[in-house]
């Protein structure tokens, strides 16, 4: 690799900590005071940066504090992309959402999980906290839609089986992440999300029996 090739690697590891940093101690300092009482030079202080490197970064408190979250959209959907192209979409995305949580939080990244499940918790009290991270799960839904399309060679506008399979493994998934922010164990994501695929398995087969050939031909 050359040089420039270094000095640009380095760079981007240097800014990807600066950011992790900002956002772990905007979430830290949001579980200690609450969104209202944080300011953007505590987050500043508390990361051990400038707030100048701060606006580089983000541009509210919000955003910060959501950081990582919109770090683990982006890795899920590089786990979609690495699925095998013979998959279907649905399995895939199934998938992608095992792969993910493995590798982000499974062994010795046990305890980052139990922060995501602490932020989670905190929605319903910081309804700013929870527009900002609809809009971060929308938009991730949307480049999961192209990433499927893309790999069945489809348009998505066109087609509507990128969108169906991002729908359903989404939803899944946002079922399986609310019903853990409610509970009462931060590691039990994983198993929250196997029994709400398990389930969209069985009443999609209930719903194929109930349209079944012969019953339609009673209508």
């Amino acid at each position: 690799m050359s040089d420039d090739g270094v000095d640009l690697d380095g760079r981007r590891l240097r800014t990807r900590r600066s950011r992790q940093a900002l956002s772990r101690a905007a979430f830290d300092l949001l579980t200690e005071r609450g969104l209202e009482a944080v300011a953007v030079e505590d987050i500043a202080v508390r990361a051990g940066v400038t707030r100048r490197t701060f606006s580089r970064h983000f541009a509210s408190i919000e955003e910060a504090i959501l950081g990582d979250v919109d770090q683990d959209v982006h890795l899920f959907n590089e786990a979609l992309r690495r699925r095998p192209i013979g998959e279907p979409p649905l399995t895939a995305y199934h998938h992608a959402v095992h792969d993910w949580l493995a590798t982000e939080y499974g062994g010795a990244r046990a305890a980052l999980l139990a922060r995501r499940w602490a932020l989670f918790q905190r929605f319903e009290d910081e309804p700013e906290l929870f527009a900002g991270y609809q809009r971060i799960r929308i938009d991730g839904q949307r480049e999961s839609v192209r990433i499927i399309a893309a790999r069945l060679g489809v348009d998505p506008l066109t087609d509507p089986r990128p969108a169906a399979a991002v729908g359903a493994g989404a939803g899944m998934l946002l079922a399986a992440l609310q019903s853990w922010a409610a509970g009462p164990d931060p590691m039990g994501l994983s198993a929250l999300v196997e029994e709400f695929f398990d389930t969209l398995v069985a009443i999609t087969t209930e719903f194929r029996n109930e349209e079944s050939p012969s019953c339609l031909q009673g209508r």
